[in-house]
């Protein structure tokens, strides 16, 4: 009887454009509302339960990021059958990067349904791809295994995964070139130095040197994001020459 009423209990308006939105996304009616509203909670909202306990997107990020490299995993698995274990790990990290995420979270439009105390434009970029991982997460607890890998087939796999366009695929041009110039014996070095300029938010640039002259530069807000701008820049300057 418990089980029938909270069928019947009308939801809000609010809820119900909710509802609309989430099943849009996600290709299914979700069951429970709850776990999508934790899935876009940031933590800047500093909501809590009665025992004081977080309600934010960070676990469920944690569970979606599991879920979505087993998933992967299996497909691969599945669909390279003389992969060897380096190479099947190589298309993994591939298809999960948090670039690739990042897109995904961006396409799917996330970042309109984010509940915070931050605005939007103060984000950095893995906010996409965090979202995504969280509502993974959401999906696996609402509706299941079998639902959430459906919805991982048709959010990342379908769309996105080309299995000889990503065998191609460079992950870090950094590791590229750091890989180059050791076996060409040169020696690459980066510069950072912090570049706030007229931004809200804290920049970093880089200077890229390969045997004491520059080569490139980049500007992001994180080193390891100015390093591997950098490092593309680099890398398409020399791609004529660079052989691994």
């Amino acid at each position: 009887m418990n089980f029938i009423k909270n069928i019947l209990k009308s939801r809000t308006e609010k809820d119900e454009i909710f509802f609309v939105e989430i099943k849009k996304i996600i290709g299914f009616k979700p069951n429970s509302l709850k776990y999508y509203k934790k899935a876009f909670t940031h933590s800047s909202v500093k909501k809590t339960t009665s025992s004081g306990k977080s309600l934010n997107y960070e676990r469920l990020e944690f569970l979606g990021d599991a879920i979505l490299s087993s998933t992967i995993a299996i497909y691969l698995f599945n669909e390279i059958p003389l992969g060897t274990e380096g190479d099947l790990t190589q298309m993994r990290s591939k298809i999960v990067s948090r670039e690739h995420l990042n897109e995904i979270g961006k396409d799917l439009s996330l970042i309109n349904h984010i509940v915070s105390n931050v605005p939007k434009k103060n984000f950095g970029n893995n906010i996409h791809g965090n979202i995504f991982e969280a509502l993974t997460g959401a999906v696996f607890l609402d509706k299941g295994h079998l639902a959430c890998e459906k919805f991982i087939h048709k959010t990342v796999i379908e769309p996105y995964v080309d299995i000889e366009r990503l065998e191609g695929k460079i992950t870090s041009y950094k590791s590229v070139l750091i890989e180059w110039c050791q076996k060409v014996k040169k020696r690459i070095n980066y510069e950072v130095y912090e570049d706030t300029g007229n931004d809200a938010l804290k920049h970093f640039s880089v200077k890229l040197f390969v045997d004491d002259e520059i080569l490139s530069k980049g500007r992001a807000t994180s080193k390891k994001k100015a390093e591997e701008i950098a490092s593309k820049r680099a890398y398409y300057k020399l791609q004529d020459v660079i052989t691994l």
